[in-house]
């Protein structure tokens, strides 16, 4: 039997076990499997790392591993540029979209609520929602690691918080997402863009009490549902400012 040291970094180490984490480790192998199928067996998805370095060089997943490697493996890189060194992962996506899991529905609601372009059904199964991620080059979200290990999703991360809030929250900081928010732009039940309608074009359609007291409204393109803002919308705006205020504490720490 064969054997390489492995170091994972940073967050990284959230999906190893506490012996391995934050620590250089012996991992057994046999034959010559890439590199890419050891680090997801050892429970890390391709879609989580950015850059492998075998004995010090940059390589890409297609790397055999052998006797004695040395394997340093990275998250994604926020703030430092690594530009001169080779990546393993595709070019990123030049327009932030995404395609959730069934079990992120509220977190699905929230970014749409912010503006991104986010696809969810509460019956995706795992294939289609691979298939989607690699043909529409969408970021897929789960929480599910096996999902993120299938060759064709590219572009994934696991959420890691539980509660929905918390979700945007680390989402907003791992993609960093802050200069891109653009709330109140896209309907929360299809994600349709949203368009600035005159009452008059609407007021069949509104309760008698909002087609009184109300002027500004906004209809989707897609479903015809409209919006207002109704003592909701000071709650949304406040959820909106504490998840980016959170968001940015975080990142300074």
């Amino acid at each position: 039997m064969k054997s390489a040291t492995f170091r994972f970094y940073a967050e990284l180490n959230y999906f190893l076990p506490p012996e391995r984490a934050r620590r250089s480790f012996e991992h057994p192998f046999s034959g010559q499997p890439a590199v890419k199928d050891l680090i997801e067996s050892l429970g890390v998805p391709h879609t989580e790392v950015d850059l492998v370095l075998i004995n010090g060089n940059s390589v890409d997943f297609s790397r055999r591993v052998k006797e004695g490697d040395r394997i340093s493996v990275y998250p994604v890189f926020e703030s430092i540029n690594i530009g001169p060194i080779t990546k393993v992962r595709p070019e990123p996506l030049r327009r932030v979209q995404f395609v959730l899991d069934t079990h992120l529905g509220r977190l699905a609601a929230y970014l749409r609520m912010l503006g991104f372009d986010t696809l969810y059904r509460n019956d995706y199964p795992d294939e289609e929602l691979a298939a989607v991620a690699s043909r529409e080059r969408r970021i897929l979200l789960t929480r599910d690691r096996g999902l993120l290990k299938r060759s064709r999703v590219d572009h994934g991360y696991c959420v890691r918080a539980e509660s929905p809030f918390w979700q945007l929250v680390e989402v907003l900081r791992r993609f960093d997402l802050y200069q891109s928010c653009a709330p109140f732009r896209r309907c929360l039940h299809c994600n349709g863009e949203l368009k600035t309608v005159a009452r008059e074009e609407v007021e069949q359609q509104l309760p008698p009490r909002v087609n009184r007291y109300f002027d500004d409204f906004r209809q989707c393109g897609e479903c015809g549902r409209i919006f207002w803002k109704g003592s909701h919308y000071k709650r949304m705006q406040e959820l909106i400012d504490r998840a980016v205020r959170e968001a940015y504490r975080e990142q300074g720490e």
